[in-house]
């Protein structure tokens, strides 16, 4: 599967994914949805010049399918995430993990980073016919924390994809941002999405 139809399939199965999510969420006891950290909400997210952008509920568990670079260092078992598409390719997520201690989620952001920075690699390694590049967009000063990188994708014949992320921690609490579209570095809003990942990051406490 390549890097476009991950991020196609993500959009078109956001829905479906979304009504899954909301039948739990009715069933969970709204003491209990207290203690879960705010998300994202659509209008939070890097504008779009030609759509609105729309979010499914907060749903238990990782997205499906896993998210690009960081999807097999998050623990399943205990992510939240919510997901957010526009009417066109660009679409985004938020997975958010709540550690026993601070030691654990100060570990579980660097090994997310540490992915994050490997991806391009892993991504070649997986598909000869990929190249792809990784950038450091910086660290920044909101809660204990964030990291923002870029990475983009190139499959022969069907071309590039860009990716931001984001590694945002307060105390005990540790949330990644996504965002991806068809395009290049060039096409990249990473001054919009640090604003993004600084919201984000304030609304875990």
């Amino acid at each position: 599967m390549t890097h476009r139809t991950r991020l196609r399939r993500a959009a078109a199965t956001a829905l479906t994914a979304a009504t899954a999510a909301a039948l739990t969420l009715t069933a969970t006891p709204a003491t209990a949805a207290a203690d879960v950290p705010a998300f994202l909400d659509p209008g939070q997210l890097p504008p779009h010049p030609s759509s609105a952008w729309y979010g499914g509920p907060v749903a238990g568990g990782v997205p499906d399918p896993l998210p690009f670079c960081v999807g097999g260092a998050l623990p399943g078992a205990t992510s939240r995430h919510r997901q957010f598409w526009t009417e066109f390719d660009t679409n985004a997520a938020q997975i958010t993990v709540v550690e026993r201690d601070e030691a654990s989620a100060r570990a579980l952001a660097a090994l997310l980073d540490q992915a994050i920075r490997a991806c391009p690699a892993r991504a070649e390694q997986e598909d000869p016919d990929v190249t792809a590049e990784w950038r450091n967009y910086g660290r920044l000063d909101v809660e204990e924390g964030a990291t923002v990188h870029g990475v983009r994708t190139s499959h022969a014949g069907t071309g590039n994809d860009v990716h931001l992320f984001a590694v945002g921690r307060d105390a005990r609490t540790v949330t990644v941002v996504r965002w991806g579209q068809l395009g290049t570095f060039a096409h990249a809003p990473v001054a919009d999405f640090k604003k993004t990942t600084r919201t984000a990051v304030a609304k875990l406490h």
